[in-house]
């Protein structure tokens, strides 16, 4: 028998009729006609548990023994290594590096590793391994879509005592489960294949991690549920069209979510770059216009970027706001900062603003370096390139203190920088520098100091 219905593609809500909006979760033109057959199948697997209520200070717990990956940046990131029985989903763009990533994880770990691949064949992930350099013997390759084949084969490796100690999925969009009658890639088989793997992770006490693909608005593709069904969420972000990526916890339920990896991506594919600053400022211009440096925080990690600007008039009435590696509502509310409270009249020019080397950044303390470089775009004037700043701006023009400070000072000194500028709610007169600290109260105070350079 067969039955049309509608699932949200958001929340996984069926719904018997069509609705411009989700009567669960009042998401608009989510839902999608899909066609329902119904089907009586047992299950293949059932790893139910049986265990009874205890007193917390009896139940013994193994989250302090981490199974190590042998990547330091994803180390960080992860907490110090990765859990048994947890379940780790990594997503990013299509092309960014994920299926790179794991494949170098799976090589190189000192331990039994299944990799699935649902999307390329065998000889395909042997290209890549040899690219990449074979290191050990202990990964085995499996070309499978099957959810119900995947787990039945792990099942059998662990009642013969030959368990696998780590499970990569590539990647969860693929899989599909016999369970259910609804296409590959829908939202009720990503949510069925990934309660099937998380109930094997936690029944076996083996670390599963799940490459998961993103929508064009950014988002993990599949229902929401699927960010709360997993132990831990890794964003892999970064531009195709440059080399570095950064690797960013999202959702920890065994460490913080403050730490970030970050990689280059080269031919032999990724590696780990110790010193971020020096990367992002080896091929600064210097004795241009419209160019800061700022120093800032991702995570826990200070590294110094450089901010470019260029501001001109608008040509076709409407001006235009574009940013790459910032948040362009932020740009918007910085440009209405400096034209109310600090008297620049920028209402009828473009601005155009790019954070070099392709990366992101949200940090607050990143706004001073952008101010900076508008008015030094906008006014032609020339920043001196030993001269970095760090510093949030207020709606009022004010410079607001920023967190750890002493560590972003501490880093330009290291760089070679000669001057650093900072709110003077930071300022320390007690703390002794070979770097000259210059403690500004307001925009227009970093301005006037420019100007008189």
């Amino acid at each position: 028998m067969t039955k049309v219905s509608f699932f949200c593609q958001s929340c996984g809500n069926e719904t018997p009729k069509w609705h411009g909006k989700c009567p669960a979760c009042n998401q608009w033109n989510t839902l999608k006609e899909q066609m329902k057959t119904k089907v009586t199948k047992k299950r293949v697997f059932d790893f139910s548990s049986s265990s009874l209520p205890k007193p917390v200070q009896e139940i013994n717990s193994n989250c302090e023994i981490k199974i190590e990956t042998n990547d330091d940046e994803l180390d960080v990131v992860l907490g110090g290594g990765i859990v048994p029985g947890s379940v780790i989903l990594l997503a990013g763009q299509p092309g960014i590096g994920k299926s790179t990533l794991l494949l170098q994880v799976a090589l190189k770990i000192k331990t039994k590793v299944l990799y699935v691949s649902g999307e390329e064949a065998q000889t395909q992930i042997k290209i890549r391994a040899n690219r990449i350099g074979f290191e050990h013997s202990n990964c085995h390759v499996y070309s499978e879509t099957s959810c119900a084949s995947i787990i039945n084969h792990c099942k059998e490796n662990f009642d013969n005592n030959a368990s696998y100690n780590l499970i990569v999925i590539d990647s969860i969009q693929t899989l599909y489960s016999d369970l259910i009658d609804s296409p590959i890639g829908s939202v009720n088989q990503i949510k069925q294949c990934c309660a099937e793997l998380v109930n094997f992770a936690k029944s076996t006490n083996t670390p599963i991690i799940l490459i998961g693909h993103i929508t064009k608005e950014g988002q993990i593709a599949g229902p929401k549920i699927l960010e709360h069904m997993v132990d831990v969420v890794l964003n892999f972000e970064g531009d195709r069209n440059f080399f570095y990526r950064i690797l960013r916890a999202q959702k920890n339920r065994y460490g913080t979510t403050d730490k970030v990896g970050v990689y280059e991506m080269k031919s032999m594919g990724l590696v780990t770059v110790k010193n971020p600053s020096n990367i992002m400022l080896q091929n600064r211009s210097s004795n241009f216009s419209g160019t800061a440096i700022a120093s800032t925080f991702e995570g826990q990690k200070n590294f110094l970027v450089e901010v470019q600007s260029l501001v001109s008039s608008a040509v076709y009435g409407t001006p235009q706001r574009s940013a790459n590696g910032f948040n362009l509502k932020r740009l918007n509310m910085l440009l209405a900062v400096l034209e109310k409270k600090c008297g620049f009249k920028l209402g009828a020019k473009d601005v155009f603003l790019n954070i070099a080397g392709g990366i992101k950044v949200s940090d607050p303390s990143l706004d001073l370096a952008v101010i900076i470089s508008i008015l030094s775009s906008n006014n032609d004037l020339v920043i001196d390139s030993s001269i970095c700043f760090c510093g949030e701006v207020g709606l009022n023009g004010e410079i607001r203190p920023v967190s750890r400070v002493e560590t972003q000072i501490k880093e330009a000194e290291r760089l070679g920088f000669k001057k650093i500028v900072i709110s003077s709610h930071n300022y320390n007169q007690k703390t002794k520098n070979k770097i000259i600290v210059i403690p500004c109260e307001k925009v227009i105070d970093v301005y006037d100091f420019l100007s008189k350079l």
